[in-house]
């Protein structure tokens, strides 16, 4: 069973920067696609973006693309997050899942409901200021 602990949001100026990070645990033999979503109040859960282990690929959401940037190590995933914007503020979960099919990890980029098994955690609160 795959673990997830995230850690180092906070609150920050507009324009500033976080950097996320997540250490992933367990079974992870085979390749997988992990990645980010954030959840603000009031709205749905939506991903930011995501990793495929095996081949490198990175996807991103279009309202990121530019400012943040996914990466990993042996270890754990992270997400730099740059020029942030009060839209930026919310609730951010790592996800990770094995990759089912050639474009999975595209597909996850789509929301929450793309994960057919995905492992979750317990999410860090990012907030911006003006």
């Amino acid at each position: 069973q795959v673990q997830l602990l995230e850690s180092g949001g906070g609150s920050v100026q507009a324009g500033g920067s976080l950097r996320l990070s997540c250490v992933v645990s367990g079974y992870m033999y085979t390749t997988h696609c992990l990645s980010w979503f954030r959840q603000a109040p009031g709205k749905e859960r939506e991903g930011v973006a995501v990793l495929n282990t095996g081949d490198g690929n990175t996807y991103y959401a279009d309202s990121v693309k530019g400012r943040f940037t996914i990466s990993r190590d042996k270890t754990t995933l992270y997400l730099q997050m740059n020029s942030l914007k009060r839209e930026d503020t919310a609730m951010y979960y790592c996800a990770a899942d094995i990759v089912r099919w050639n474009g999975y990890c595209a597909t996850i980029l789509n929301g929450p409901e793309e994960l057919i098994n995905g492992y979750w955690g317990q999410g860090t609160q990012v907030t911006v200021s003006a």
